[in-house]
C-alpha cells in the first residue's frame, strides 16, 4: 500500500525557518509531480509549491523568494524549506504526489495525500 507522510512542522517565531519533509513509501513504480499545499483554519486548501520529476518548480506568489521546494527521487522524498516565516503562513501543510503503483489493489497512477504537518508562526 502506498503511503505519503509529512514531518518537520512546529511552532516558530516570525522570521524563523523550518524544513518540511515528505516521504512516499510502499509499492511505488514511479513518482511524477510532487506538491505542497497548505490549509489555514476556516480556509480552503491552497497550492504552495510544485516540483516535477525533472526538478522544474513553481510557487504561489505569496511564498516566492521565501520557500524552496526540492526533491530526492532516489529517497522518494520532497522537501519544503520555509524561510522568513510570517504569522499568515500558519497552516497545516500537506504533501501531494502523483504516484504509479504496482500493487494489485492500487495498480496505476493515483494522487496521494499525506495527513499534514502543522506549522504555527507566532508574532
Amino acid at each position: 500500500q502506498v503511503r505519503v507522510a509529512e514531518s518537520g512542522g512546529g511552532l516558530v517565531q516570525a522570521g524563523g525557518s523550518l524544513r518540511l519533509s515528505c516521504v512516499a513509501s510502499g509499492s511505488i513504480l514511479s513518482i511524477n509531480g510532487m506538491r505542497w499545499y497548505r490549509q489555514a483554519p476556516g480556509a480552503q486548501r491552497d497550492l504552495v509549491a510544485t516540483i516535477g520529476r525533472g526538478g522544474d518548480t513553481a510557487y504561489a506568489d505569496s511564498v516566492k523568494g521565501r520557500f524552496t521546494i526540492s526533491r530526492d527521487n532516489a529517497k522518494k522524498q520532497v522537501y519544503l524549506q520555509v524561510n522568513s516565516l510570517k504569522p499568515e503562513d500558519t497552516a497545516v501543510y500537506y504533501c501531494n504526489a502523483d504516484i504509479t503503483s504496482y500493487s494489485s489493489t492500487e495498480y496505476g497512477l493515483r494522487s496521494y495525500w499525506g495527513q499534514g504537518t502543522q506549522v504555527t508562526v507566532s508574532s
